[in-house]
């Protein structure tokens, strides 16, 4: 029996494009240029999984001294990147609200950044807790923070449904005993979650 949900937030509940971040800073021929000719992904995560802004910018200024002012840019204009909600799954965490399910946000998000999720989209508050990866220290995919966010939903993993963009998330929620379900659209997801015998 399945008692609760498990959300990823960018690009699930929240649409997330870290290309508008440095557009706002530098414009957009160099944000197209930034993310054609760095590895962001990895130099992103680093700060999910904890590492703080002044080591990530640092690191720019000493080792890609060419992309200093684009990091820069991508944190000094980070609320850009927050583009707006997803609708139909907004409609999905306010629905299982309302019947009383257990939700829980589990995010790859620097501890830093994470505030201005909540103050740009109050339906988090819906949430019963959001496990934020750069607080803890560990990001999707380690087993590790599947198993926190069961612990903070107060459920045991088999009872959750853990619902992400990206499949190797997805696969890893799945290891620790969790529904994972890949989100592609709102529709399907409902279905999903139905299937899974959530009141949707």
């Amino acid at each position: 029996m399945r008692n609760g949900v498990v959300w990823d937030l960018g690009n699930v509940l929240i649409d997330w494009d870290p290309r508008a971040a440095v557009a706002a800073g530098l414009g957009e021929a160099e944000a197209d240029r930034f993310f054609a000719g760095f590895d962001f992904g990895t130099w992103n995560h680093a700060c999910d999984a904890g590492r703080t802004w002044a080591e990530a910018l640092a690191e720019l200024e000493r080792d890609h001294p060419g992309w200093a002012a684009h990091g820069h840019a991508y944190h000094d204009h980070f609320a850009a990147s927050l583009v707006g909600d997803h609708p139909g799954t907004v409609a999905l965490v306010r629905e299982l609200h309302a019947a009383g399910v257990r939700q829980v946000g589990l995010t790859n998000f620097s501890a830093e950044l994470y505030p201005h999720a909540p103050a740009l989209f109050p339906f988090l508050d819906l949430l019963d807790d959001v496990v934020v990866s750069g607080r803890e220290r560990i990001a999707k995919p380690d087993p590790a923070i599947y198993r926190l966010a069961a612990e903070r939903a107060g459920l045991h993993p088999a009872e959750l449904v853990f619902v992400d963009d990206k499949q190797v998330n997805v696969d890893a929620a799945a290891a620790v005993g969790m529904h994972g379900i890949r989100y592609d659209d709102a529709d399907r997801l409902r279905l999903d979650l139905r299937g899974a015998g959530l009141p949707v």
